[in-house]
């Protein structure tokens, strides 16, 4: 846990705090403050390389051994002594003495005034220390002749050592390990990983017009695509899943799920019950059970949203807790709130860098009005144009229950707190789902 036990004073250190019209941002400022890293009740394990692939690094990955382990060619070529060059006449002349092949040392010395026919990793011969491309020379018999002078003493050779050296380190304790870092590992010789346990997360849908898929949908009934939605969102981030499947809106129902989730995991994502009007008895419930705020955010879709801590006890502070986010109850407004809030939430919880998908700059392909004081997130299609620039247009009707806008999208147009309208051919902030979903 943090400094700031609660979510009082968490919400006291935030300027301009208001849960009426909270903008983005200041939500941002309170999840940071109450979900901090859960390192010490993350249990380690040890499992294979390919088995670390979205897992977060327990400890750090130290090198045993010198990357590259010997000066090797950076390409192929012909390996010489480089201080040739300087007495050089206007056209350079070797003997070709000998081959070198990766993974066969060549043996022996290079002898003066001669080269070693090389290929791309083979180690560098004795008496070498430059390699000049093959593309810049000519064989004539049994001899090279340079066609460029266009190489230096030293020049495509890597340096043992110059990746990485022994007992440094090759990745760092909480990084979130990427296809990237499996080949890194094996290139070191290691066969296995230290992560940290996966983070919890139960989840559920509110409701009692919810039914799920394979059940009769009877009249004024929808089947539940959220719990499917969250499945799928919460898998990206790699975290162990609870499905509590759909809770009727029912207190004592209600009750009974939110202490067995705070009892079984680290955080709660919940989807529906948050909406004025819905929340009633769940508020009620929710300072019996816990320390949770209701809010009113300043972003379109998903303005209504729970935030903070439960227990499974019978009062607050006892038993098992959990971070609690309660999302709206709207297709999009779930998928939006959790990329925004719910994503960064987790993966600080996990200790992992929270790397949001970057954002880019793109053209708007069309105007786009917006009304001030809140931030939009508009569903886009990013695109290439005829003059090879970037440009985005959105997906059709955006409203908060039109999962096929999402469906259809591959990014967020990010419409800013206090923008009024982006013109047609004007830039515009975009969060690519690339990396993101």
């Amino acid at each position: 846990m943090s400094a700031l036990t609660n979510l009082d004073q968490i919400v006291s250190c935030i300027t301009g705090y208001d849960p009426e019209a909270l903008p983005v941002d200041k939500a941002l400022e309170v999840i940071d403050g109450l979900c901090a890293p859960v390192v010490e009740g993350l249990a380690t394990e040890r499992v294979a390389v390919r088995e670390a692939l979205g897992r977060i690094l327990a400890q750090d990955l130290v090198s045993p051994i010198d990357v590259p382990s010997h000066d090797n060619a950076a390409m192929d070529g012909f390996a010489f002594d480089g201080s040739l060059l300087a007495n050089a006449g206007e056209q350079v002349r070797l003997t070709v003495a000998g081959e070198a092949f990766a993974g066969r040392l060549f043996e022996g010395v290079c002898p003066p005034g001669s080269c070693i026919r090389i290929m791309t990793g083979a180690v560098m011969p004795k008496g070498c220390d430059t390699v000049i491309p093959q593309e810049f020379t000519e064989r004539q018999g049994e001899e090279v002749v340079f066609l460029s002078r266009a190489v230096r003493q030293g020049d495509n050779r890597r340096l043992a050592g110059e990746d990485l050296t022994k007992g440094k380190a090759a990745l760092g304790a909480g990084r979130m390990i990427r296809p990237a870092d499996l080949g890194l590992a094996a290139s070191l010789g290691y066969a296995e990983l230290s992560v940290r346990r996966r983070l919890r997360v139960a989840f559920f849908s509110t409701g009692d017009e919810l039914r799920s898929v394979g059940e009769p949908l009877d009249a004024g009934c929808v089947y539940d695509s959220n719990r499917y939605t969250i499945f799928g969102m919460l898998s990206q981030i790699g975290v162990d899943l609870v499905d509590m499947g759909v809770i009727p809106d029912d207190p004592q129902s209600l009750e009974q799920a939110f202490r067995q989730a705070a009892s079984s995991a680290d955080a709660i994502v919940t989807s529906g019950g948050v909406s004025v009007g819905e929340a009633d008895f769940i508020k009620a419930m929710m300072s019996k059970l816990g320390d949770v705020t209701f809010w009113r955010i300043a972003m379109r879709p998903g303005r209504p949203m729970a935030f903070g801590r439960i227990w499974s006890g019978e009062r607050v502070g006892q038993g098992d807790s959990a971070v609690l986010f309660g999302l709206p109850g709207n297709p999009v407004a779930v998928m939006v709130t959790f990329y925004i809030f719910v994503r960064h939430g987790l993966l600080t919880m996990m200790g992992a860098p929270n790397e949001q998908s970057m954002p880019m700059s793109a053209i708007s392909d069309e105007r786009i009005p917006k009304k001030p004081g809140r931030t939009e997130y508009r569903r886009g299609q990013l695109f290439v144009g005829a003059d090879g620039r970037t440009f985005v247009r959105t997906t059709g009707g955006q409203g908060s229950g039109i999962l096929r806008s999402m469906s259809d999208a591959n990014c967020l147009v990010v419409l800013g707190h206090q923008t009024s309208v982006i013109e047609k051919g004007e830039p515009v902030m975009v969060l690519p789902f690339d990396g993101l979903v």
